[in-house]
Protein backbone atom coordinates (compact mmCIF):
# COMPACT_ATOMS: atom_id res chain seq x y z
CA UNK A 1 0.00 0.00 0.00
CA UNK A 2 2.56 2.23 0.75
CA UNK A 3 4.59 2.05 -3.00
CA UNK A 4 1.09 2.36 -4.72
CA UNK A 5 0.11 5.64 -2.60
CA UNK A 6 4.07 7.43 -3.53
CA UNK A 7 4.04 5.99 -6.52
CA UNK A 8 0.39 7.56 -7.47
CA UNK A 9 1.54 10.93 -5.58
CA UNK A 10 4.92 11.12 -8.09
CA UNK A 11 2.66 9.81 -10.98
CA UNK A 12 0.00 12.31 -10.79
CA UNK A 13 2.30 14.95 -9.91
CA UNK A 14 4.90 14.16 -13.42
CA UNK A 15 1.63 14.07 -15.00
CA UNK A 16 0.40 17.53 -14.32
CA UNK A 17 3.41 19.32 -14.98
CA UNK A 18 3.53 17.31 -17.80
CA UNK A 19 0.79 18.66 -19.22
CA UNK A 20 1.73 21.89 -18.30
CA UNK A 21 4.28 21.81 -20.40
CA UNK A 22 3.26 20.03 -23.21
CA UNK A 23 -0.46 21.36 -23.62
CA UNK A 24 -1.47 24.11 -21.60
CA UNK A 25 2.01 26.28 -21.06
CA UNK A 26 1.53 29.45 -19.70
CA UNK A 27 -1.59 28.53 -16.84
CA UNK A 28 1.14 27.80 -14.26
CA UNK A 29 -1.85 26.39 -12.16
CA UNK A 30 -1.63 22.91 -13.57
CA UNK A 31 2.39 22.87 -13.20
CA UNK A 32 1.64 24.34 -9.47
CA UNK A 33 -0.68 21.24 -8.38
CA UNK A 34 1.75 18.85 -9.70
CA UNK A 35 4.77 20.28 -7.86
CA UNK A 36 2.61 20.34 -4.66
CA UNK A 37 1.66 16.50 -5.88
CA UNK A 38 5.40 15.81 -6.12
CA UNK A 39 6.68 17.67 -3.22
CA UNK A 40 3.79 15.10 -0.93
CA UNK A 41 5.50 12.01 -2.98
CA UNK A 42 8.52 13.38 -1.56
CA UNK A 43 7.75 13.72 1.34
CA UNK A 44 5.62 10.88 2.27
CA UNK A 45 8.79 9.08 0.79
CA UNK A 46 11.02 10.59 3.93
CA UNK A 47 8.11 9.54 5.91
CA UNK A 48 8.02 6.07 5.31
CA UNK A 49 11.46 5.05 3.82
CA UNK A 50 14.83 4.74 4.88
CA UNK A 51 16.49 7.94 4.08
CA UNK A 52 18.76 6.21 1.56
CA UNK A 53 15.45 4.78 -0.47
CA UNK A 54 14.10 8.29 0.23
CA UNK A 55 16.89 10.25 -1.51
CA UNK A 56 16.47 7.84 -4.31
CA UNK A 57 13.19 8.65 -4.95
CA UNK A 58 13.63 12.10 -4.96
CA UNK A 59 16.75 11.65 -7.15
CA UNK A 60 14.45 9.72 -9.65
CA UNK A 61 11.46 12.25 -9.60
CA UNK A 62 13.56 15.41 -10.41
CA UNK A 63 15.18 12.83 -13.67
CA UNK A 64 11.48 12.22 -14.33
CA UNK A 65 10.41 15.88 -14.02
CA UNK A 66 13.62 17.51 -15.85
CA UNK A 67 13.29 14.93 -18.72
CA UNK A 68 9.81 16.15 -18.96
CA UNK A 69 10.80 19.08 -19.03
CA UNK A 70 13.61 18.85 -21.66
CA UNK A 71 11.13 16.80 -23.59
CA UNK A 72 8.61 20.05 -23.45
CA UNK A 73 10.95 22.31 -24.88
CA UNK A 74 12.65 20.18 -27.64
CA UNK A 75 9.42 18.71 -29.19
CA UNK A 76 8.87 22.32 -30.32
CA UNK A 77 5.49 22.60 -28.48
CA UNK A 78 6.38 25.86 -28.00
CA UNK A 79 5.71 27.08 -31.56
CA UNK A 80 2.52 25.59 -31.62
CA UNK A 81 1.35 28.40 -29.02
CA UNK A 82 3.89 31.44 -30.63
CA UNK A 83 2.84 34.28 -33.23
CA UNK A 84 4.50 34.23 -36.20
CA UNK A 85 3.11 36.10 -38.61
CA UNK A 86 2.54 40.01 -37.56
CA UNK A 87 -0.12 42.01 -39.01
CA UNK A 88 0.71 45.05 -40.70
CA UNK A 89 -2.68 45.91 -42.32
CA UNK A 90 -4.44 48.84 -41.29
CA UNK A 91 -7.76 49.90 -41.41
CA UNK A 92 -8.58 53.44 -43.62
CA UNK A 93 -5.45 53.58 -45.23
CA UNK A 94 -6.75 55.22 -48.25
CA UNK A 95 -9.80 57.46 -46.72
CA UNK A 96 -8.16 60.66 -47.07
CA UNK A 97 -6.96 59.63 -50.16
CA UNK A 98 -7.51 62.96 -52.47
CA UNK A 99 -7.93 65.41 -49.99
CA UNK A 100 -5.94 68.29 -48.89
CA UNK A 101 -5.47 70.88 -46.42
CA UNK A 102 -7.48 73.94 -46.99
CA UNK A 103 -9.85 72.17 -49.21
CA UNK A 104 -13.73 73.41 -49.62
CA UNK A 105 -16.52 71.41 -48.51
CA UNK A 106 -19.78 71.72 -46.87
CA UNK A 107 -21.30 69.83 -43.62
CA UNK A 108 -24.10 67.99 -44.61
CA UNK A 109 -25.15 67.97 -40.62
CA UNK A 110 -24.73 69.21 -37.62
CA UNK A 111 -21.11 69.15 -36.48
CA UNK A 112 -20.90 69.22 -32.76
CA UNK A 113 -17.93 68.17 -32.76
CA UNK A 114 -18.24 65.08 -35.06
CA UNK A 115 -20.48 64.91 -37.85
CA UNK A 116 -20.42 64.76 -41.53
CA UNK A 117 -19.33 67.08 -44.39
CA UNK A 118 -18.88 66.65 -48.18
CA UNK A 119 -16.01 66.84 -49.96
CA UNK A 120 -15.56 66.62 -53.83
CA UNK A 121 -18.23 63.97 -54.76
CA UNK A 122 -17.69 62.15 -51.42
CA UNK A 123 -19.21 61.94 -47.70
CA UNK A 124 -16.52 61.72 -44.51
CA UNK A 125 -16.92 61.93 -40.81
CA UNK A 126 -15.07 64.61 -39.81
CA UNK A 127 -14.39 66.90 -36.46
CA UNK A 128 -14.91 70.07 -36.01
CA UNK A 129 -11.83 72.31 -34.21
CA UNK A 130 -14.43 75.29 -33.93
CA UNK A 131 -17.37 73.56 -31.44
CA UNK A 132 -20.54 73.51 -33.14
CA UNK A 133 -20.87 73.98 -37.14
CA UNK A 134 -24.59 74.38 -38.48
CA UNK A 135 -25.93 71.31 -41.61
CA UNK A 136 -25.01 73.38 -44.77
CA UNK A 137 -22.05 75.56 -43.58
CA UNK A 138 -18.99 76.18 -45.73
CA UNK A 139 -15.95 74.42 -44.35
CA UNK A 140 -12.44 73.91 -44.70
CA UNK A 141 -9.93 71.26 -44.10
CA UNK A 142 -7.68 72.51 -41.36
CA UNK A 143 -5.66 69.51 -40.68
CA UNK A 144 -5.43 65.60 -41.58
CA UNK A 145 -4.05 63.38 -38.78
CA UNK A 146 -4.01 60.26 -37.57
CA UNK A 147 -6.84 59.24 -40.29
CA UNK A 148 -8.95 62.27 -39.09
CA UNK A 149 -10.31 65.13 -40.46
CA UNK A 150 -10.24 68.59 -39.00
CA UNK A 151 -12.24 71.22 -39.78
CA UNK A 152 -12.74 75.01 -39.85
CA UNK A 153 -15.40 77.35 -40.81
Amino acid sequence: MTWFVLISLLLIGLILVATEILFVPGTTLVGIVGLVFTAGGIYYAFLKFEPGDAWLVVVVTLVLNFSALVYGFKSGVWNKFALKEAITSRSFDDRLAGLEVGMDGKALSDIKPIGKAEFGERIYEVKSDAGLVRAGTKIYIHKLENNKIIIKT
